[in-house]
């Protein structure tokens, strides 16, 4: 993605067009970015052409607003900037308790993956995992441990089926050590799984909808 186009999101985003349409014409663009009409308005063509905003006709005015991709492309870029100037040996990332569907447990107790949480994560987990929904404001997080290197756990085949590479870092709870577990291609975007050697649930007293800090080490 050119960086003059991450520009033109992000000056369409400042205007107001996150979560509404904003009417402006390419012009009024042009004027912002400091570009000529005509290279505005190509630049609104590419960016409908790649998905990244939306436009509507009908009203006397153009009327545009960034898309789900368009926004989620702001926010990687700006977990970049905050590597860059915020980066500490930790995050500190918010989530809500949720029940999982035992996906997790029946990963978890792969001997495979075992095995190598028991070599490197230092412990043997408990059987089943802490499912926490990542409140939206804090995606931009879960994208920086996306990118960072974590301790790998390797995946492995089993009776015809493949098992992915895992992703882990190492975290607390209120105090209790766990670690996070990021399969290296995952679907869930804003759900993250937690092991620990102790029932989680149990022994900090969790139920659904209960909100709490996740310190992750890098």
């Amino acid at each position: 993605m050119h960086e003059k186009q991450i520009a033109t999101l992000k000056h369409i985003a400042l205007m107001g067009g996150v979560h509404d349409y904003i009417a402006i014409s390419s012009r009024e663009l042009g004027n912002v970015l400091e570009i000529s009409q005509q290279s505005a308005s190509k630049k609104i063509l590419e960016l409908l052409g790649e998905g990244l905003i939306e436009r509507d006709l009908g009203a006397r005015r153009q009327r545009i607003k960034l898309t789900d991709k368009g926004f989620d492309l702001l926010r990687k870029e700006y977990s970049d900037y905050q590597r860059i100037f915020e980066m500490k040996d930790h995050l500190v990332i918010l989530g809500t308790v949720t029940s999982g569907i035992g996906e997790g447990q029946y990963y978890v107790n792969q001997e495979a993956y075992t095995e190598q949480f028991q070599k490197k994560l230092w412990f043997k987990p408990y059987e089943g995992t802490l499912n926490l929904r990542i409140d939206q404001h804090e995606l931009s997080k879960m994208d920086i441990l996306r990118k960072s290197e974590g301790i790998l756990i390797k995946g492995f085949e089993k009776e015809g089926r493949t098992f992915g590479d895992v992703k882990c870092f190492l975290a607390t709870i209120r105090n209790m050590e766990c670690a996070v577990v990021l399969p290296v291609r995952s679907h869930h975007l804003d759900i993250v799984e937690v092991i620990c050697k102790y029932h989680l649930r149990r022994s900090l007293g969790l139920k659904d909808g209960d909100q709490v800090e996740l310190v992750v080490s890098l």
